[in-house]
């Protein structure tokens, strides 16, 4: 049981939990912004090796080529050399970082959020996030670029200006045969999938994999328009991929979020699988084939107490790290970990990825329903799931929640209450102004009661 306040990482008002992200046109991803934040990225690059390169990705949002086209034009100015892989998932250019020789990849992407919003996220050489020290130095150059430059016009690239899309499809086809390498698809042809690409970055990717692998698979929501990403779609409403498995007597749904770094599931009944249960399936496979070092998992402080307790039972240890899948890997590289992950979907395989990959996870999953026979529903059949809510307070502004002595009490009167029988997690979201209260207890009636209390708190302290 845990209070789970988060503390903010630093002094770093730029980069969240997930990069950088905003409302698009607004700052920090105006018209201007992004260009210093390419050029501060490019000038970090250039210490590092004189003679540098970065690779470049986007989503499906309409504002993605003219933020990308900025930071990159930022990257140029600093005598960087870009190269754009166009529309591609988040994990295609921490793979393509690593395995190509660049010295950083950068994504043009919000993830889940809507449309209207965007970010940058950014991967270092090796194809991991960069550490939050990292960040910090480079937001403080960001913000020392944009004083010193104030009011003047941007400096033209050396050289012609990058332009992001379609890009070079070649870099796009490396990912998805790395993809296809991974997978034993003589065995998946026997599997039938329906599966949502949230019309985001999936929706270049997915089908042609799919195809590779000789799965029989109906996709939805795979025309994106700009607009419709995440929009009724995806990871955000995996329900509508559960129905659509019933409807078309599949066996399997797949569901990707905008940027494809996670993705959930649902079984032939049409029940959401979530990634508590995709740990769950995934730990005990690799326990199974001894590969599971310290038979350890990491997973995060939202996932459920029916996890902890079912991975136990097959003598699996699981450790907690605060929300982000870069924490998660951080935790996992202090622990030797080969498998961590969060409840919403981002899945860490980290003998072969370094950061969630959506695709890479469901191909996993597939390949464990064909190789043991057993159905999605009948490998995580005995995860007791715990009643847990999250309620959701946009906030004004987000001071320490434990100096906010009505938000500390309140949280001590649940904890108190739930002795040991459900855990208490209240932070603020990374990449959003909203505060999180999450309640595990063991009746709907306590769940509720506690979490509509400390909300309740919050609000008056802190709304919007």
């Amino acid at each position: 049981m845990s209070s789970g306040t988060q503390a903010q990482a630093g002094t770093r008002r730029l980069f969240g939990t997930d990069g950088i992200r905003g409302v698009a046109g607004e700052f920090p991803l105006d018209n201007v912004t992004p260009y210093w934040i390419g050029r501060a990225l490019g000038d970090h690059v250039r210490r590092i090796s004189p003679d540098s390169r970065v690779i470049l990705g986007q989503d499906t949002r309409e504002s993605g080529e003219r933020i990308a086209e900025t930071v990159a034009n930022g990257l140029v100015a600093a005598g960087v050399k870009v190269s754009s892989a166009g529309v591609v998932p988040t994990p295609a250019v921490a793979y393509l970082a690593r395995a190509r020789g660049f010295a950083a990849g950068v994504v043009i992407s919000a993830s889940h959020n809507p449309y209207t919003d965007n970010g940058i996220k950014v991967f270092s050489g090796d194809g991991y996030k960069l550490p939050d020290q990292l960040e910090l130095s480079i937001e403080q150059e960001i913000f020392s670029l944009l004083e010193q430059n104030g009011g003047k016009k941007l400096k033209p690239p050396l050289g012609d200006p990058v332009r992001s899309a379609p890009g070079d499809a070649s870099l796009r086809h490396a990912y998805e045969d790395w993809l296809v390498e991974r997978a034993h698809h003589v065995k998946l042809r026997r599997l039938r999938l329906v599966v949502d690409c949230a019309n985001g970055a999936a929706s270049a990717v997915a089908p042609e994999v799919f195809a590779e692998c000789g799965v029989h698979a109906d996709f939805l929501h795979y025309e994106p328009d700009g607009r419709n990403i995440n929009a009724g779609c995806g990871a955000l409403h995996p329900e509508v991929v559960a129905r659509a498995v019933v409807q078309r007597a599949a066996e399997v749904g797949i569901t990707f979020d905008g940027d494809a770094d996670r993705c959930l599931f649902a079984d032939a009944s049409g029940r959401v699988v979530n990634g508590d249960a995709i740990l769950l399936l995934a730990a005990r496979d690799l326990q199974s084939r001894g590969e599971l070092p310290q038979n350890v998992v990491v997973a995060t402080t939202m996932s459920n107490m029916g996890l902890e307790i079912a991975l136990r039972q097959s003598g699996i240890r699981m450790l907690r790290a605060p929300v982000g899948d870069k924490y998660v890997l951080e935790e996992m590289q202090k622990s030797g970990a080969a498998l961590g992950g969060e409840q919403s979907g981002h899945i860490i395989f980290s003998t072969q990825s370094t950061t969630g990959d959506g695709l890479l996870t469901a191909l996993h999953v597939l390949e464990i329903l064909a190789r043991t026979g057993k159905t999605l529903a009948e490998l995580v059949a005995d995860l007791k799931v715990f009643p847990q809510t999250i309620q959701n307070v946009r906030v004004r502004e987000k001071p320490p929640l434990e100096e906010i002595a009505a938000v500390r009490d309140a949280i001590a009167a649940a904890e108190r209450e739930l002795e040991g029988r459900g855990r208490v997690v209240v932070r603020y979201s990374g990449t959003e102004p909203l505060a999180r209260v999450m309640i595990e207890a063991e009746t709907e009636e306590l769940m509720r009661r506690h979490a509509g209390a400390i909300a309740a708190v919050i609000q008056e302290a802190l709304g919007a």
